[in-house]
């Protein structure tokens, strides 16, 4: 057996047989799941209904807002009108109402626009406000339109309301929204080789640091090549961390399933929105979800689940290599942190183009030129490969991020072999660069 192979068999089963990875490994699921639970609990709670008084002087308006009370579930208005403005003020005070919207009686209705107040102790959300208004502001448009003479039955009529439909060049129905699902799910899949990264290269750099603390490097060392103990953490870590997230996806899946089958709980924060659509129009909802169901199948699922792979295994060999270098070359984990930031920062980069210039164009030339830089190309070429990517690009993506692996590879190890052995002293950038030339 190789070296390789036995410093990969010996950092895997390191890891694996510690403590707190087994924890970590079984008790992440239950907690995701049970966070995930207690926020589907949550979002299917109802808001405890705020009281609003009206208080109308000009008699218009009240009936307005006294209407939704059958389909607000957050504001319960009342007209308190005939109540004197002071008292209801005092009420507002002692936490009695909400707040107090006040409509004075004015001359013309074009006084009245800018006159009309919520009084409450907190401020009130936009939503609301905006609610109000639009209320407030239909109805004196009716009254402007009737004082003018004109027949308001006729212009709501003549009102028109266009709907665009979307169809493709080969006459099938298309969908709106579709883009929004396809960024999700690169996203999602992203999201994860970012974590991944994050979570998994921390630890390379942890055991080499710990290593170093111990001074068993220096017994290592002797009988290993840095460059092929340095790959062997890298794999070693990795399969691990893989091995977990199996167990996690796994487990996680299955606890999913068990409290929405047997126990019939909604999980996420938006659970609770779609009987509502059903009830609305079931049949309309179905034959939607058909052709969304449709359209997602159609997507390049070989394409999106090799390139997870293949982006997967690039990106975390490439960051690791500088985690693994950085653990090198520093004593402890506080003095790695000047060191960490310009690694971090392509991933983080990565994620704010992916998500605001993919989704608007992923064909766009700022999208297109992150996909290929090996630093940001895991995280953006993922958002893009549902929106369909020429083979071309992606070649040159994986050739140059697998190519730059090699360099850094290099380049890492070089900083490895010195830092390794260097102790007691927080190298500056200068030093290390110096070391890049031995």
């Amino acid at each position: 057996m190789s070296i390789i192979s036995l410093i990969i068999k010996r950092e895997f089963f390191a890891k694996v047989r510690n403590k707190s990875f087994i924890v970590m490994t079984f008790l992440s699921p239950l907690l995701f799941v049970a966070v995930a639970v207690f926020v589907g609990y949550l979002s299917s709670m109802k808001a405890d209904l705020k009281r609003v008084a009206i208080h109308d002087e000009t008699g218009l308006f009240a009936n307005e807002f006294i209407a939704l009370n059958s389909q607000d579930e957050q504001y319960k208005y009342l007209d308190l009108s005939q109540i004197d403005n002071q008292f209801l003020k005092d009420s507002v005070a002692n936490n009695g109402y909400e707040g107090i919207l006040v409509i004075p009686k004015t001359t013309t209705m074009a006084d009245l626009e800018n006159k009309i107040e919520f009084i409450s102790n907190t401020s009130p959300s936009m939503s609301f406000i905006e609610n109000a208004q639009e209320i407030i502001a239909k109805k004196l448009t009716k009254i402007n339109l009737e004082n003018a003479h004109l027949d308001t039955l006729a212009i709501k009529k003549a009102q028109a309301h266009v709907n665009i439909n979307i169809a493709k060049t080969s006459g099938e129905q298309g969908l709106k929204g579709l883009n929004e699902a396809k960024i999700a799910i690169g996203g999602a899949f992203g999201y994860l080789i970012m974590m991944f990264i994050i979570i998994y290269g921390n630890m390379v750099m942890r055991s080499v640091i710990e290593e170093k603390t111990n001074r068993i490097i220096e017994i290592i060392i002797s009988s290993v090549k840095p460059f092929q103990l340095m790959i062997g953490k890298i794999i070693g870590t990795s399969l691990a961390g893989i091995l977990q997230f199996i167990i996690w996806v796994i487990i996680g899946l299955s606890l999913l399933f068990a409290a929405s089958a047997f126990f019939g709980v909604n999980v996420g924060p938006t659970a609770h929105l779609a009987p509502a659509i059903v009830e609305h129009s079931p049949t309309e909802f179905a034959g939607t979800a058909q052709l969304y169901i449709k359209e997602l199948w159609n997507l390049p699922i070989a394409s999106i689940l090799i390139g997870f792979v293949v982006y997967f295994i690039g990106g975390y060999f490439l960051y690791s290599s500088f985690y693994a270098a950085i653990g090198a070359a520093v004593d402890n984990q506080t003095d790695s942190q000047q060191f960490l930031l310009p690694v971090i920062i392509p991933l983080m980069l990565s994620v704010y183009v992916g998500f605001f210039s993919v989704v608007n164009d992923p064909n766009s030339t700022i999208a297109v030129a992150f996909s290929m830089i090996p630093l940001t190309s895991p995280i953006v070429m993922l958002m893009r490969i549902p929106f369909g990517v020429p083979w071309w690009q992606l070649a040159i993506s994986i050739a140059l991020l697998f190519g730059t692996f090699l360099l850094v590879v290099w380049f890492a190890a070089k900083i490895y072999r010195i830092g390794i052995l260097m102790y007691g002293k927080k190298p500056s950038w200068k030093e290390l660069y110096r070391w890049l030339k031995y």
